[in-house]
């Protein structure tokens, strides 16, 4: 890469069906999180190729529904926007409606109401028109309602708290555009646009309609795909300016296991017709670059923070659990420097790490890393025992519809260093898991184990563990990495008692280091 451009994907990490805008020279990205809790990530950036996540519009979720995981569910692709001084984010849950997040703030705390109570509608996206009038224009699930290929407007009170009259199709993509969804819209020389992703997650292409009245009738046109490049499906994403009056936008690209990636493009007009990425091959489509010139002529790096030395006894805003965020998840004794995470028991069915409330989970941030733990289990001397009790047990690992983890597990009053190996069979909410006893070795009682685990290019990953930190020996054998439901696979550490018996005991971790093999 030469000085003054930069190379794509600009994340290579599963930042989901983001959507971004400008205020300023500031740039704010959302990304959608599923039943991955606090939700809805907000990214900050100043040049649009470096972002820092700066909060999450929601803290946790108002149904009892997600104090458990609820795969498949959740937060699904929102959209952002800023409007007389405060931010709006709306985002669908596909089963209980089109909520709205608010704040004057990006950094303080959002505000959530729900718009409307509904089953199926997906991907919402505001816009205030120049004569005070709002609406919003969104698409529908077909896994919730039996529709894929349609959008719909609805015009909405300008506070965004409900909407008026029903809802009218726009556009049917049923032989044009199959699968139209995530749709953004915008106003430009007097033509409303509304760009989406059309033909599917993993191989389909950027489509625009553009019409002179927000009701229609709306013209189509293919403005990028993949072309002869290695970019699959390059759609779902926005439509971001520069103080300069430069055009761009951002979208994903799915590569499978570990999720959606995130690229960013040059964006122009042709004849009043949005324009995507660089053409190619004469069909006068764009296609997805592989490098070009930054967005601002000097880059302002920062980076999404993967490593942890959990100072404040709690972890970084890189992290998310499986359901909604809880106190009971830590435990009640406190460290300085030190994160402790409560032994729980989950109850039968939550005891499997997938379906368990309290995984903390991380978006990783490359295609090949090492993550190394220092960890132990622990807990206060009660009537002459230490409460880490038989059935505790302290990991890390790779959640996924494959997943594995590793670490000490305390049995019988000895202390064990185990893998576990996990199958997903039922990939929703009501679904079905297995787990397995991998691997099993005896472990000195009261002794740190420190625990690596490297995720390869070829999509396996596996663990070494060591006595003093400096001298690792692999243990069990190598896993193949899987998505999840609607993400990608996620780096995980989790403290539960696999005997589900209560516990007074924790697992303790003095840190998490990450280094990456790849470039991120």
């Amino acid at each position: 890469m030469s000085a003054g451009t930069y190379r794509n994907p600009i994340l290579y990490a599963d930042y989901s069906d983001p959507d971004a805008i400008r205020v300023g020279a500031d740039y704010y990205m959302v990304a959608s999180s599923f039943t991955y809790l606090p939700g809805v990530p907000l990214l900050h950036s100043r040049d649009l190729v470096h972002w820092e996540i700066i909060n999450y519009c929601v803290p946790a979720l108002p149904f009892k529904k997600y104090d458990r995981p609820a795969h498949g569910s959740g937060t699904w692709a929102p959209s952002i926007r800023y409007h007389k001084g405060e931010f709006f984010v709306f985002i669908p849950l596909p089963d209980e409606g089109i909520f709205v997040a608010r704040s004057k703030d990006p950094r303080g705390t959002f505000q959530l109401n729900r718009l409307c109570e509904s089953r199926g509608w997906i991907d919402p996206c505001p816009f205030w028109d120049e004569d005070g009038k709002a609406y919003m224009v969104f698409a529908y699930a077909r896994s919730r309602c039996g529709i894929k290929h349609r959008l719909a407007l609805a015009e909405i009170d300008p506070e965004c708290t409900g909407i008026r009259g029903e809802p009218r199709v726009i556009f049917d993509g049923t032989q044009l555009a199959p699968t139209s969804e995530g749709p953004k819209m915008y106003k430009r020389n007097g033509w409303y646009y509304i760009l989406m992703p059309s033909g599917g997650v993993a191989t389909g292409w950027q489509s625009a309609l553009r019409a002179k009245d927000i009701q229609g009738p709306y013209e189509y046109k293919i403005v990028m795909h993949q072309g002869s490049t290695a970019v699959n499906g390059p759609h779902q994403g926005a439509w971001v300016d520069t103080p300069e009056g430069t055009d761009w936008f951002i979208h994903f690209q799915d590569v499978g296991e570990l999720g959606r990636i995130v690229h960013l493009q040059p964006m122009c007009f042709q004849e009043d017709w949005p324009f995507i990425g660089c053409e190619r091959n004469g069909d006068m489509i764009g296609e997805p670059v592989e490098e070009w010139e930054l967005p601002v002529k000097e880059a302002l790096v920062c980076r999404i923070a993967d490593s942890d030395e959990f100072e404040n006894g709690r972890p970084g805003l890189q992290w998310q659990w499986q359901a909604n965020p809880k106190e009971t998840y830590f435990a009640q004794k406190r460290g300085p420097k030190v994160l402790r995470l409560a032994c729980l028991a989950n109850g039968e069915r939550e005891n499997l790490l997938w379906y368990a409330p309290n995984v903390m989970t991380q978006i990783p941030q490359s295609a090949a890393f090492t993550a190394e733990v220092k960890l132990a289990l622990a807990g206060d001397e009660d009537d002459g025992r230490t409460a880490a009790g038989d059935g505790d047990m302290a990991v890390l690992g790779m959640t996924g519809h494959h997943y594995a983890f590793g670490g000490l597990e305390r049995e019988k009053g000895k202390v064990w260093l185990r893998l576990y190996e996990g199958f997903v069979t039922g990939k929703e909410f009501e679904g079905e898991a297995m787990e397995g006893l991998v691997f099993s070795k005896e472990w000195k009682e009261k002794s740190p184990l420190w625990l690596r685990m490297e995720l390869s290019e070829n999509k396996k990953f596996s663990f070494s563990a060591s006595e003093d930190g400096e001298n690792f020996c692999p243990v069990g054998p190598a896993f193949h990495l899987e998505k999840g439901t609607w993400t990608g696979a996620k780096l995980c550490l989790w403290a539960c008692n696999r005997r589900n018996e209560p516990s007074g005991g924790w697992g303790e971790y003095d840190y998490i280091h990450i280094s990456h093999k790849t470039e991120r």
